[in-house]
C-alpha cells in the first residue's frame, strides 16, 4: 500500500538511481537546513539570501550536468531533482540557480569560445561569479523576434545599445549574457559588470518572486569587444535553446512548490477541528487532497519521463512546453486550493501556500506564457502555427 501521507503515491522513487535519490536527498537537506528557516523572512523583506550562494556551489548546484570545468556531471534527472527541491524552498532559490545554470553557464559552455568557458566557467560553477540572461525587453516578452536592443560592429569592437526588463540576478550579475540584432541577425555578447554605459536598476514592489533579484538592465553605447561576442550563438535558434534548458528545470521545479503546499494543507486539516471533527473527515476536504495528490503524481512521472528523454537525447522542445504548462499550471491550482484549506490563516507569511501561489504567479508567465507553451504544443499537433 502506498503511504497515506507521502506526496509520493506512487513511488517514483523507485524508478531514481541510488546517484539520483542521493542528489535529492542532499538538496532536500539543504533546502531543509538552511532555506526554510530564512526565506519567509527574506520573501518579506525582498531579499535574495546571498548567503546562501557559496553553500548551493560547494553542492555541485551550479551547471551541474556539466562534466568539465569543474562542475559535477549529473544526469539531466538529477538537474530536475535539485530545481524541485529547491523551489520547493522558493521559486525565488530555485529561479538563481537556474539562471546560472541553464541561462548563463550553457550558453557560454554550447556556444561560446574556449577562453570565454575558461574564463567564466569555473567562476560560476563555485558561485564567485554570478550571470543574468537578458532576453525579454520592455515592449516584448513572448516574441522575442521584435527585439529592439541592437549592436553595431566598429572595427574590432560592437557598440550596443537598448534595454533589458525583468531579469533575474540582473544587478548583482558579473557577467550579462544579452541578446541583440546586428546585421548578421541575432547575436549573443557576453557584459561584464563596469562596462561604460551598462547600468542596472531594481524592480521593486513585487508582489511576487520577492526573495528574488529583478532588474532592468540599459546598455548606452556601451562598447563590446568582438572577443565577447558568443561565436557560435547564431540567430533567435540560440536563446531559445537556452530557455528550453531552463524551462525543463521549471517543470521539475513547480513539483516541489506544490509538494510544499499538499503538506501543509495535509498537516492542518488532520489538526483542525470544525463541527467537532478535523477536516480531514469532511468528504469536501478529502476530495480536495486527493485531487491534490492526483496531479502531484501526474506531474511526477511526467517530469521523470521528460528527463529520461533528455537524458537519451530524444526530448522535443514541444516535450518541454507541454511540461512547463501543465506542472506550473498545477502547482498554481494547488497553492491556491491549500492556501483556501489553511482559512483566514493561509494568508499569513507564516504559512507557505501564499508565498508558493504569489511566486507561482510569475512562473507561469515567465521563460513562456501558458498560452505560449500551448500554441507550441498546438503547431506540433496540427502543423500550424498559430501564435
Amino acid at each position: 500500500m502506498p503511504d497515506a501521507q507521502s506526496p509520493d503515491f506512487y513511488n517514483v522513487d523507485s524508478l531514481l538511481s541510488d546517484d539520483e535519490r542521493q542528489v535529492q536527498g542532499a538538496v532536500a537537506r539543504f533546502v531543509d537546513e538552511r532555506v526554510l528557516p530564512i526565506i519567509a523572512d527574506c520573501f518579506e523583506h525582498e531579499r535574495f539570501p546571498t548567503e546562501l550562494v557559496p553553500e548551493m556551489a560547494e553542492l555541485g548546484l551550479f551547471g551541474p550536468t556539466m562534466s568539465d570545468y569543474g562542475c559535477a556531471g549529473l544526469s539531466n534527472v538529477c538537474y530536475g531533482l535539485i530545481m524541485q527541491e529547491l523551489e520547493r524552498g522558493d521559486s525565488g532559490v530555485r529561479s538563481f540557480a537556474s539562471v546560472q545554470s541553464s541561462l548563463v553557464m550553457f550558453p557560454i559552455h554550447a556556444y561560446g569560445s574556449n577562453e570565454q568557458k575558461s574564463q567564466w566557467l569555473p567562476r560560476l560553477a563555485k558561485g564567485e561569479a554570478i550571470g543574468c540572461f537578458g532576453l525579454t525587453e520592455p515592449d516584448g516578452g513572448s516574441d522575442p523576434g521584435t527585439m529592439r536592443t541592437h549592436a553595431e560592429k566598429k572595427g574590432g569592437d560592437w557598440v550596443l545599445s537598448g534595454a533589458k526588463m525583468w531579469i533575474t540576478n540582473g544587478s548583482c550579475a558579473d557577467v550579462a549574457v544579452i541578446w541583440a540584432v546586428t546585421d548578421q541577425g541575432v547575436r549573443g555578447f557576453l557584459v561584464e559588470k563596469g562596462t561604460s554605459g551598462y547600468t542596472t536598476r531594481d524592480i521593486a514592489h513585487k508582489f511576487s518572486l520577492r526573495a528574488s533579484t529583478t532588474s532592468e538592465l540599459f546598455f548606452d553605447n556601451c562598447i563590446i569587444p568582438d572577443a565577447n561576442r558568443l561565436p557560435g550563438a547564431e540567430g533567435l535558434r540560440a536563446p531559445l535553446s537556452c530557455l528550453t534548458q531552463a524551462r525543463f528545470g521549471i517543470a521539475w521545479g513547480a513539483i516541489g512548490a506544490a509538494v510544499a503546499c499538499y503538506r501543509e494543507a495535509l498537516a492542518f486539516a488532520g489538526e483542525r477541528v470544525l463541527f467537532g471533527k478535523p477536516l480531514t473527515h469532511k468528504q469536501t476536504i478529502q476530495l480536495r487532497l486527493a485531487d491534490m495528490l492526483r496531479r502531484i503524481t501526474m506531474a511526477q512521472l511526467l517530469a521523470l519521463q521528460l528527463g529520461r528523454l533528455k537524458d537519451a537525447g530524444t526530448m522535443h522542445h514541444a516535450q518541454v512546453s507541454l511540461a512547463k504548462w501543465n506542472n506550473v499550471r498545477m502547482a498554481l491550482d494547488i497553492a491556491r486550493d491549500a492556501r483556501d484549506i489553511l482559512g483566514a490563516g493561509g494568508i499569513s507569511i507564516e504559512c507557505c501556500p501564499i508565498r508558493h501561489m504569489l511566486n507561482l504567479e510569475s512562473v507561469i508567465t515567465y521563460e513562456g506564457t501558458e498560452t505560449i507553451h500551448q500554441l507550441a504544443v498546438g503547431r506540433e499537433i496540427t502543423g500550424v502555427a498559430a501564435f
